[in-house]
């Protein structure tokens, strides 16, 4: 007999409105309005980078316990980022995963530049490198720019996500969405990916 669909919760949204919700945040959060009060349950994980420019309850405009939040530098995934993702999704049930990328992204920018140069960084940032140069062609390709590297990497993290295995299922039944933004830290917009 195949699993059965989890029943709906009554009071959690679905992905779509968990989106609504972020996108509606974002937008108070441009228009300077504070954000409301904390909810007890998180309705969606941020996979984000390190930056402290990118301070993720404050850009969605959510206060505390509205969101999980998961950060590595340029969003970059590992068996803890993708552990910590699982387990909001199948242990807290939350029904939304955004990747948020961000322009100026140090981390991608450092990758860029090693596959300009040749030459990759020493010690564990090695690793960082080698997960996000995927996103960037060779080098001399025209018309490839930071900005394409940014989104080209948060895409193949959201598809990296939507194929982890305790999410697949999950995706798959539509139980979550996992979605990309780029955050642009001059007009403080997040642009869906």
């Amino acid at each position: 007999m195949p699993p059965q669909p989890a029943a709906p919760d009554r009071g959690r949204p679905d992905p779509v409105e968990a989106l609504a919700r972020l996108r509606a945040g974002n937008a108070r959060f441009i228009a300077n309005t504070s954000p409301p009060g904390g909810g007890s349950q998180p309705f969606a994980v941020v996979v984000g980078c390190i930056d402290a420019r990118v301070p993720v309850e404050t850009v969605f405009g959510q206060g505390a316990g509205a969101i999980c939040v998961v950060r590595s530098a340029g969003h970059v995934l590992d068996r803890a980022v993708t552990g910590s993702v699982e387990f909001a999704v199948t242990e807290l049930r939350v029904p939304l995963v955004v990747v948020l990328g961000h322009d100026d992204c140090r981390a991608v920018a450092a990758a860029y530049e090693a596959v300009r140069t040749g030459r990759r960084p020493a010690g564990a940032r090695q690793f960082l490198i080698d997960q996000i140069t995927p996103a960037i062609p060779a080098a001399a390709s025209a018309g490839h720019s930071l900005d394409k590297a940014t989104r080209d990497h948060i895409r193949r993290t959201v598809a990296a996500l939507r194929q982890a295995a305790y999410l697949r299922e999950a995706f798959t039944a539509r139980r979550i969405d996992v979605v990309g933004g780029l955050y642009r830290l001059e007009s403080r917009r997040v642009e869906m990916v």
